[in-house]
């Protein structure tokens, strides 16, 4: 058996979504699965022995920050992000792409790559497809994404059509760079908001497929709606043997609208972001726990959760942590946060395996107070 590869385990009859297994170097991967996010090598207020605690099988971190701070060659002498983070599960490194293009001060983009200023001391840099490829060789991570441009939302078609067209020519050169196969490189799909140029950029993508593919550059502020009808018009042509990875799309309908049009993978910020702020993400659907109403609430977040917070806290005491300015309230809601998101991963696997998963959907959007196509509740 190869170091990679997948496993579906079983198709839903009437919908895009399926159960599979993707095998790693670093452990097995039951899909479809949501990636808690580790931007810096850390899951923001989340221990490692918690995040195993909540069942995430896999977490994902950041090239680009890792190159600006502590420095991929410092990871690579610690031994790769495995043993420098102290996480022993599988890993995925985003190209760094993305926060090129959104978070640095971009001073020109060609088609050999990307000069930009650091948005930590304005430094100057220039990223190439080869470049990012070996910043991930030395992050060591067991997926790493192929370097790509994003358009911006609000991008007119010409200007979409050439980003889509550079990520073509980016991602040839990162597959003729990257040697080692104890990685596995995945392409990634761009065309912002246009059918056309997405169906274009998937099937240009398909000859470089081998262990998986990413889908880049949606739920960047467009409605829901449009971004699952870009899916809907992908889904006959996603090649069937890999996983599709839906990058930073984690919001629970977005996740339960993306297995249904196939997707495999997800990754979000916003388990932990919300998390920090007072926001936990329950059966009963989203409770803002630093409001008022929770003052004498003695109940907890979530009775058919089983996380450590909701075993031990009530709404009450977590509202005076979140108001009090302490550490503790953020950490608790955001593990709850990524325990729900795990269970409703696992729940909805378990639903594609019993034939059950329309029916699922159904009692989730009922339970959850939410009707479909919803408008943005959470941001995905």
């Amino acid at each position: 058996m190869e170091k990679f590869c997948y496993e579906t385990i079983k198709q839903d009859k009437r919908t895009g979504a399926r159960a599979g297994i993707l095998h790693t170097p670093h452990g097995d991967i039951l899909t479809p699965t949501y990636m808690p996010v580790g931007t810096q090598a850390t899951v923001k207020g989340v221990m490692p022995r918690d995040l195993k605690e909540a069942q995430s099988q896999i977490i994902l971190a950041n090239t680009y920050h890792l190159h600006m701070r502590p420095g991929d060659e410092t990871v690579k002498k610690a031994g790769g992000l495995h043993k420098f983070m102290a996480w022993d599960r599988p890993i995925l490194t985003d190209s760094g792409g993305f926060q090129v293009f959104s978070l640095a001060k971009l001073n020109k983009i060609t088609d050999e790559g990307v000069y930009f200023n650091s948005h930590i001391d304005g430094s100057l840099h220039f990223f190439t497809p080869e470049k990012a490829m070996e910043i991930e060789n030395n992050l060591g991570a067991d997926i790493m994404m192929a370097f790509d441009e994003c358009s911006p939302y609000g991008s007119s078609y010409e200007e979409s059509k050439k980003a889509m067209e550079r990520t073509l020519k980016w991602l040839d050169r990162c597959y003729n760079y990257h040697k080692n196969d104890n990685q596995a490189l995945f392409p990634i799909v761009q065309g912002n908001m246009f059918k056309d140029l997405r169906l274009e950029s998937l099937k240009s993508t398909l000859p470089y497929v081998r262990y998986g593919v990413g889908i880049g550059g949606l739920s960047v502020g467009e409605p829901k709606k449009l971004m699952y009808e870009i899916m809907d018009e992908m889904l006959p042509y996603y090649p069937v043997t890999v996983p599709r990875y839906l990058m930073g799309v984690g919001s629970p309908d977005c996740l339960v609208e993306g297995v249904r049009r196939g997707i495999d993978m997800f990754d979000c910020v916003l388990a932990t972001r919300i998390g920090r702020n007072g926001t936990a993400l329950t059966s009963s659907g989203k409770v803002v726990v630093r409001n008022g109403a929770y003052k004498e609430d003695f109940s907890v977040l979530d009775e058919e959760c089983d996380c450590y917070a909701c075993r031990n806290y009530t709404k009450a005491y977590l509202r005076h942590t979140i108001n009090a300015g302490e550490m503790m309230g953020g950490m608790m809601i955001s593990l709850h946060n990524i325990t729900y998101l795990n269970k409703l991963m696992r729940d909805i696997r378990n639903a594609i395996l019993e034939d059950s998963f329309t029916e699922f959907a159904k009692e989730f959007y009922e339970k959850t107070g939410k009707t479909y196509p919803d408008p943005a509740q959470f941001g995905c």
